[in-house]
């Protein structure tokens, strides 16, 4: 496969991903339009984002906010503080919409819906994608290399290194096969590192785990990757309306502090990770494998994914 060419010096590269959902991610999968639920949303925004730019600031990072269009809508100006800061923008859906359960062309209408607010409000078009629930529907590979995107960061195929996803064709009966390989680069993401499943109170997920295990976990991850693996990504993923809690953002300053005390450390936007990315002659054999969208798998259930 091919590897990282990571600048001179450094040995492992850092992501600091940040999900700014606000109030859409209560309304794109939780179907939640509350009061209650919105001044949840709000708090991310109001409160989360200024903390969070705070804290990149102290430590003088630039990240990745992947952000849905609505949040672009509701509250610009956090956005354009987000921007003013020097931090890249990932698409992250238009109200955290969940791709597996919309059709095709309502998928790729509020893709390019987000485009046109990226656009329109803040002068960028974002290069990466992440699914707003980590997961694609059959179109969202399609959507993703006809918007030109150069990476995304949804899939869970690696963990530490970035990799070219292929389309599987899906067999109840018999293997599963392999089919021909994106050129869009993943750059996987891990539920383990990600602060809503385990922190955040929903009704239905309990949340409110101890902080002090998140941060720990979150160190074995990265302590993993910098001493057993080479060239590692270690890429993380916060939102504002749960890390800006005074007590997970004393954790995560202490994770920073603790990455950034190694040796070898370079902080980057996923952009710049997705750039410094060095294909081989294996991937261009993934390339070149045969697309087997148009062969009917079997039986009747099976399917590409």
């Amino acid at each position: 496969m091919g590897h990282l060419q990571l600048p001179p010096g450094k040995k492992i590269a850092v992501s600091l991903g940040t999900d700014f959902d606000a109030q859409c991610l209560w309304l794109g999968g939780f179907n939640r339009p509350t009061p209650s639920f919105m001044s949840r949303g709000e708090f991310g925004a109001k409160v989360g984002v200024p903390r969070l730019l705070d804290l990149y600031k102290q430590f003088d990072v630039r990240t990745t906010w992947f952000v849905p269009g609505h949040s672009v809508d509701t509250f610009t100006e956090e956005c354009k503080a987000v921007a003013d800061n020097g931090h890249e923008f990932g698409h992250h859906g238009y109200y955290h919409e969940n791709p597996t359960m919309i059709s095709a062309d309502t998928e790729r209408r509020l893709v390019d819906l987000a485009f046109d607010t990226f656009k329109n409000v803040l002068g960028v078009r974002p290069v990466g994608y992440r699914s707003p629930y980590w997961d694609y529907s059959e179109s969202t590979l399609d959507i993703l290399e006809d918007t030109g995107m150069i990476y995304d960061t949804s899939l869970m195929g690696r963990d530490y290194h970035p990799y070219h996803p292929q389309r599987w064709q899906i067999n109840w009966e018999k293997a599963n096969v392999a089919g021909r390989a994106s050129r869009v680069l993943e750059i996987p993401v891990s539920w383990y590192l990600d602060d809503f499943p385990p922190l955040a109170y929903t009704g239905t997920q309990a949340g409110m785990q101890d902080s002090r295990t998140i941060l720990q976990r979150w160190k074995d991850i990265f302590d993993f990757g910098y001493q057993r693996e080479e060239n590692p990504v270690f890429a993380t993923c916060v939102h504002p309306q749960i890390i800006g809690q005074p007590h997970h953002l004393m954790w995560y300053e202490e994770l920073l502090g603790y990455i950034a005390g190694h040796e070898g450390v370079w902080f980057a936007t996923l952009e710049e990770i997705a750039k410094a990315w060095v294909p081989d002659e294996e991937d261009q054999k993934l390339f070149e494998l045969p697309d087997l969208r148009g062969v009917e798998p079997t039986p009747a259930e099976s399917g590409w994914v």
